[in-house]
């Protein structure tokens, strides 16, 4: 897992050639290797997640205690990454349209399925923002990736980076107005945020060890992060959004990934 997590999994999962890479196996691993994005919590709190049927991966939710399992997608697509919007009602996910992957939401009782990107470009990583009005998500702009908004509805798509660099794993700050992201600068990837509207971009993390999938904690005074500082296994850090006070959370012999807040 830790291998492909360090290829970023971009080759594997956007990419036109992902027909071929769905089999259940093979993407069972990319899957798990993947960010919940559950940033926000559903009604009645139901964890949603991806989950292979047999032939494809779908959209689920489940309740905590692991009952009423409900398949919200089942299209005969692969489905994965989802998103709660914050009201708990829809949620933001990928889905794989037989050329690449598209940025999609659906109602969290099923549903109402609306596609929100189509082009011919891969789209991953959905993350609703605090008023629900807009998706951030990671979109090639045909030279490499970047960090996109677009309207919850469709529409009024925003290269919020545009670099020349790969941007991955948007998360808003609480308060809407900044969002954290993974960005390559040639060697290795750092932490940074940027201003919702494009600009102020600040590099939060500044090493020489590979660093992603950034959450924003509650008030915004902490971003979580994966970094890989040691070269044999992952760590959970923390660190204030300036750069300062970086805290190792985890510290083991062992991988961990994927921080996320709760909100309460």
């Amino acid at each position: 897992m830790k291998t492909v997590r360090l290829n970023h999994l971009r080759a594997a999962l956007l990419t036109s050639a992902a027909a071929g890479l769905l089999a259940a196996v093979g993407l069972l691993m990319v899957l798990y290797a993947q960010p919940a994005e559950a940033n926000y919590p559903g009604k009645p709190g139901k964890i949603a997640y991806s989950g292979y049927d047999g032939n494809d991966y779908e959209i689920y939710t489940i309740k905590a205690n692991g009952g009423s399992k409900l398949p919200v997608t089942a299209n005969g697509a692969t489905n994965y990454q989802p998103a709660y919007s914050p009201n708990g009602k829809r949620i933001a996910y990928v889905g794989y349209d037989g050329n690449d992957s598209e940025i999609y939401t659906v109602n969290a009782n099923g549903g109402g399925k609306r596609q929100l990107t189509d082009n011919s470009t891969p789209d991953a990583y959905p993350y609703y923002s605090p008023s629900g009005k807009r998706i951030a998500y990671s979109g090639s702009d045909g030279n490499d990736s970047e960090i996109y908004t677009i309207n919850a509805g469709g529409g009024g798509k925003f290269n919020v980076t545009d670099n020349s660099t790969g941007d991955y794993d948007p998360a808003y700050s609480p308060g809407g107005k900044r969002i954290a992201f993974e960005g390559s600068e040639g060697n290795d990837s750092e932490i940074y945020t940027i201003k919702v509207g494009g600009g102020g971009r600040l590099n939060v993390t500044d090493n020489s060890a590979d660093d992603y999938y950034p959450d924003y904690g509650p008030g915004g005074k902490k971003i979580a992060y994966t970094n890989d500082a040691t070269g044999t296994d992952t760590e959970i850090y923390t660190i204030k959004p300036d750069g300062g006070g970086r805290l190792n959370v985890t510290d083991n012999s062992t991988d961990d990934y994927d921080p996320y807040w709760g909100r309460q």
